[in-house]
């Protein structure tokens, strides 16, 4: 069912292999549920490439992406909801694509699709065609838009950053790289991996325009590697525009690296903790405090965010009773600024690197938001992880053996501030994964909230926190089959 009014069509280049990722990249800056990519083209015009870069740009983490030649239908989960790639070729008649399910995964699901004539009548009346031709010693990609979505993708397709991308790594010398997706974050940031014969180096797109700003990055990482630690180096900058190229330290996640060799996780978590230990702020550690405003903003996302999207109500003077409950059980730590707090220092931004020695064996990534704080914050970070269970046991020995670096502290008062800690932070957590569901179009965040509600539970047994606690019970809707499927809506 076509339209009758069809927007103008828009033709590109692509002069190799690494033009045809990029492409797939822009695309994926669009693609939500909803959105439905129809690729068209013969055998070797590249469907399949376009559709592999678009796919991994909205994973979480690199995993395989498969052409579904055989299976058909292959479907991911990514940052914005489940994404759905199919291919067509060896379909005979519609009936075939009824029993694929397709149809009805165009609403609930970005849906890429190579060989889109095997839909005939059932042709999505908002979407994006690519055709892909072969064209010289390149590709030539028509892009063709209907309905408001389709019109969505094409921008995002065309009206790239890919112009000021290639002016600046000219600029650093690595003008004749290959250019690919790397999975991205929860931000609007996005990341390539750039390959130059042997070498390699990471490229972090931070647009300007979309209230990114790479200079906190940038002045932490200097921080960090004055202390000898190993946040990437920064290759080059261009700070005006949104872009670092920054030292590439692999893709040896801690969570990856523990999931293919459980007997490592000890030693990895003794590192990080380690590392922790040392993290006393600095005489040049220029960022701001983690004060008693921002505990409370952080705060309010559980009463903003989750308490909403999960069915309940909230007035005025319930959120202000809970925050005067969550400051209460943060005023003992309110105006500790004896550490540099990273505050995302958790097992899917700890990088692996043996080959280094001592603390400098843990590579760091998503720091730009430290704050001068707390040190019990970023070990209930590492040790409350909300995408991974850490084992009691290992969170308890961590603890100790974080205690035991740091005889400076007393013992009792830290195991208090580790507990109020992490109720602030689970509790703000919940409510930044019930936003990016519901203001984002992310949903798949909200998978995570019965792990880090475990861990809010955990910690407001703690008899110091009763009061707060009682709050919660009484008044926050628990992460139910029921209220997380209204947070997903």
């Amino acid at each position: 069912m076509r339209p009758d009014a069809m927007n103008t069509p828009t033709t590109l280049f692509l002069a190799d292999a690494a033009a045809t990722d990029a492409l797939g990249v822009r695309l994926s800056d669009a693609l939500q549920p909803g959105s439905i990519v129809l690729l068209y083209g013969d055998l070797g015009s590249g469907k399949s490439s376009l559709a592999r870069a678009a796919i991994l740009a909205l994973l979480d983490e690199e995993q395989a992406v498969p052409s579904p030649t055989f299976t058909l239908v292959q479907e991911y989960d990514g940052k914005r909801g489940p994404i759905v790639h199919a291919d067509l070729y060896r379909v005979n008649d519609t009936a075939e694509i009824d029993e694929l399910g397709l149809v009805e995964a165009f609403e609930a699901s970005a849906v890429l699709v190579e060989w889109p004539q095997r839909l005939a009548e059932q042709l999505p009346d908002d979407r994006l065609e690519i055709h892909l031709s072969i064209k010289g010693a390149g590709r030539e990609a028509r892009l063709v838009a209907t309905g408001p979505r389709g019109d969505m993708m094409a921008e995002a397709a065309v009206n790239s950053r890919d112009a000021l991308i290639t002016a600046f790594v000219a600029r650093a010398g690595w003008g004749d790289a290959r250019i690919g997706p790397l999975a991205g974050d929860a931000s609007n940031r996005r990341y390539l991996r750039l390959t130059l014969q042997d070498r390699h180096a990471v490229l972090m797109d931070a647009p300007v325009e979309k209230g990114e700003d790479v200079r906190p990055f940038a002045a932490v990482t200097d921080m960090l590697r004055v202390r000898g630690l190993s946040a990437p180096e920064i290759l080059a900058r261009d700070t005006s525009h949104g872009f670092l190229l920054l030292e590439d330290l692999g893709d040896a996640l801690y969570a990856r690296r523990c999931a293919d060799d459980p007997a490592i996780e000890h030693q990895l978590y003794e590192a990080a903790v380690d590392l922790l230990a040392g993290m006393r702020a600095g005489a040049g550690d220029d960022v701001p405090d983690y004060d008693a405003a921002v505990l409370e903003r952080e705060a309010a996302l559980l009463t903003d965010w989750w308490i909403p999207a999960a069915g309940g109500d909230v007035s005025d003077d319930l959120r202000a009773e809970y925050l005067g409950l969550m400051a209460e059980a943060t005023a003992a730590v309110e105006s500790d600024r004896s550490a540099l707090v990273m505050r995302d220092y958790h097992a899917e931004n700890l990088l692996w690197l043996p080959e280094r020695s001592g603390t400098a064996r843990v590579g760091l990534l998503d720091y730009q938001d430290a704050l001068l704080g707390h040190p019990a914050y970023d070990l209930v970070s590492l040790l409350e992880d909300a995408r991974r269970d850490v084992p009691p046991a290992l969170a308890a020995a961590m603890i100790n053996r974080y205690l035991a670096a740091r005889p400076d502290l007393n013992a009792d008062l830290f195991r208090a501030a580790y507990d109020c800690l992490g109720a602030q932070r689970n509790a703000k957590i919940v409510g930044i994964f019930a936003r990016l569901s519901r203001r984002d179009g992310k949903p798949h965040y909200v998978d995570l909230i019965p792990r880090v509600w475990a861990h809010l539970m955990r910690d407001l047994s703690a008899p110091h926190l009763s009061a707060l606690q009682a709050f919660v019970k009484q008044h926050v809707p628990e992460p139910t089959a029921e209220t997380l499927m209204r947070a997903k809506a």
